[in-house]
C-alpha cells in the first residue's frame, strides 16, 4: 500500500470498513466519519506511532493488528486522560513490510513528518532495532516487544561483540523475554523425553540466528550447561530453497533434537525437505516459526507434537488494563471478530497499547520525550500479557535500564477436531502461575 493510502487508512488505528469487520465489539460505535468525538474535537490529538511488518515474510506476527487498533479505538474513542485534560488519541500506523530498513524509514517519517509523541513497534528485531536506533538518533520515546532481548540489546550495540562496550540506552525501552528463558523452557520440555541429548541447531545469518547461536550469550553454553550438546553447521540465508545440507548434517550428528529461530517459511521449507530425506527427531522445538497454527497447518499432519515457546494463549491467568478483558475473552473476541484461530502476538500487540496508552496518562509534558521516558521507567502495570515494569529484575546488569521481563512457558501443537491445530502447554516451571494442558510427546 502507498504511504498515502496508509496515512488515510490508518488515522486511529483504522478505517471505518476495517474497523467494522475487525474490532471485538464490531458496534456501531465507530460509525462516526469523523477522526475524533465532537466532545474532544478542539483538543490537539496525541499521536502514537506504530510500525510492524504487515507484509512480506513476517506478516504472520502482524495479522491481529487490526483486530488490537480496533480496540484501541473503541477503548479510546472518548479521548485519553491525561492530567487535568482529556486529549484525543492517534494512531498512524506504518508497514515495514518485513524490511529493516523500510522499517527505519517509516519510523524516521513518523517522527519528523507526522511529529508522533510515543513510538511503539514490535515483531522480531527486523522490526524493533532499526525503529528503536531511529527513535534513539531522533530523541523519541520508544516501547517495543515481541524481540527476545539480547538480540533487541546487544544487536543495537556499535559493537556486539565486545561486552565492555555495551551502553544503555536513553530514549529506546523493550519488554519480552530473553533467551535464558527459552532455553530453560525448551530444556525442559526435552527432558521429558527419552533422547541422546544431541541437539541440532538451524539459524539464519540474521540479529536472531545469530544471538540463539551465539557461543557466548546463546544457546550453546547453557545448552552444555544443562547437559545438551549443541551440534550447528553454521548459518544459512533467509528464504533458502534447499537444506539439504543441513539436514544431512543434522542425520550424521545423530540429532535426536531440533532447534533454531527459523522465519515461517523457511521451516516449512525445511520440515518438507526433512521429511522427504529421512530426518525425523523426536522432538522439534523452534521459534518464531511455528508460534501461528496456520504455520503448523501448512504441513499438514506432519506437523503434529512440534513444540514452541509460548509467550501468550487465551489460558494465561492475566486480564487487560485497557479495557478489563481476560486472556480468554481476548481470544474468543479475535475468533469470534475475524473467523481465524487465535495466534499468540494478539496479547502481545494488545499488551504494547496497554503499555502506552498507560504511558501517555502519567506523562507530565505530552511532546517532550524526557517526560515520557519517566513514565515508561515508573511503569508498573498488569497488562494481557502479564506484569511489566522495568525494575532489572532477571536482567544483566548492563540491560537492566531498557529491558523488562514477561513470563514464558512451553507447549506442543497437536492436532484436535479434524485438522485443526491446538497449542498444548506442556512445561510451566519458568512459570508456574500459567496452567499446563498435558505432558510432552515425542514426534510421531
Amino acid at each position: 500500500m502507498t504511504d498515502n493510502t496508509t496515512r488515510q487508512n490508518t488515522r486511529l488505528g483504522i478505517d471505518r470498513r476495517t474497523l467494522l469487520k475487525y474490532s471485538a465489539a464490531g458496534s456501531a460505535a465507530f460509525a462516526s466519519s469523523g477522526v475524533f468525538m465532537p466532545a474532544i474535537a478542539q483538543q490537539k490529538p496525541i499521536k502514537i506511532g506504530f510500525v510492524s511488518p504487515q507484509t512480506g515474510p513476517l506478516a504472520a506476527f502482524a495479522e491481529a493488528d487490526n483486530f488490537v487498533l480496533g480496540q484501541v479505538r473503541e477503548a479510546t474513542k472518548g479521548g485519553l486522560k491525561v492530567g487535568n485534560a482529556t486529549r484525543p488519541i492517534e494512531v498512524v500506523v506504518r508497514d515495514s513490510q518485513s524490511n529493516p530498513n523500510r522499517a527505519a524509514e517509516v519510523a524516521k517519517e513518523l517522527i519528523v513528518r507526522d511529529k508522533i509523541d510515543l513510538m511503539l513497534s514490535a515483531n522480531t528485531p527486523e522490526t524493533t532495532n532499526p525503529v528503536a536506533t531511529q527513535c534513539e538518533i531522533e530523541e523519541v520515546a520508544c516501547v517495543t516487544n515481541n524481540c527476545p532481548w539480547q538480540p533487541y540489546f546487544i544487536g543495537r550495540q556499535g559493537n556486539p561483540g565486545d561486552p565492555k562496550t555495551w551502553k544503555p540506552f536513553n530514549y529506546t525501552y523493550h519488554y519480552f523475554w530473553g533467551l535464558e528463558d527459552v532455553i530453560a523452557v525448551f530444556t525442559n520440555m526435552w527432558s521429558q523425553l527419552d533422547t541422546n541429548k544431541i541437539v541440532g541447531g538451524l539459524f539464519p545469518n540474521d540479529a536472531d540466528g545469530n544471538a540463539w547461536g551465539d557461543k557466548v550469550v546463546g544457546l550453546p553454553p547453557a545448552l552444555d550447561k544443562a547437559g545438551f550438546k549443541l551440534f550447528d553447521p553454521g548459518r544459512y540465508q533467509n528464504l533458502t530453497d534447499n537444506f539439504s545440507a543441513q539436514i544431512a548434517a543434522f542425520k550424521g550428528a545423530n540429532a535426536q533434537i531440533l532447534t533454531g529461530v527459523v522465519l515461517p517459511p523457511d521451516f516449512t521449507t525445511f520440515w518438507k525437505q526433512s521429511m522427504q530425506q529421512g530426518f525425523r527427531p523426536k522432538a522439534a522445538s523452534v521459534g518464531k516459526a511455528i508460534l501461528f497454527p496456520v504455520a503448523v497447518e501448512a504441513l499438514g499432519k506432519d506437523g503434529n507434537n512440534l513444540s514452541s515457546e509460548v509467550w501468550w494463549s487465551p489460558s494465561h491467568p492475566f486480564k487487560s488494563s485497557m479495557n478489563g478483558m481476560s486472556s480468554k475473552q481476548l481470544g474468543d473476541a479475535y475468533e469470534q471478530s475475524t473467523k481465524k484461530q487465535w495466534t499468540q502476538p494478539i496479547g502481545f500487540i494488545h499488551s504494547l497499547f496497554e503499555v502506552g496508552l498507560d504511558v501517555l496518562k502519567r506523562t507530565a509534558q505530552i511532546g517532550d520525550s524526557k517526560s515520557t521516558v519517566d513514565a515508561i521507567q515508573k511503569t508498573n502495570l498488569e497488562t494481557v500479557a502479564g506484569p511489566v515494569r522495568w525494575d532489572g529484575k532477571g536482567v544483566p546488569p548492563f540491560a537492566a535500564k531498557n529491558i523488562a521481563k514477561t513470563p514464558l512457558v512451553g507447549g506442543q501443537w497437536r492436532i484436535k477436531d479434524g485438522n485443526r491445530y491446538e497449542i498444548v502447554i506442556t512445561d510451566n516451571r519458568t512459570a508456574p502461575n500459567i496452567p499446563v494442558g498435558g505432558k510432552m510427546e515425542p514426534i510421531g
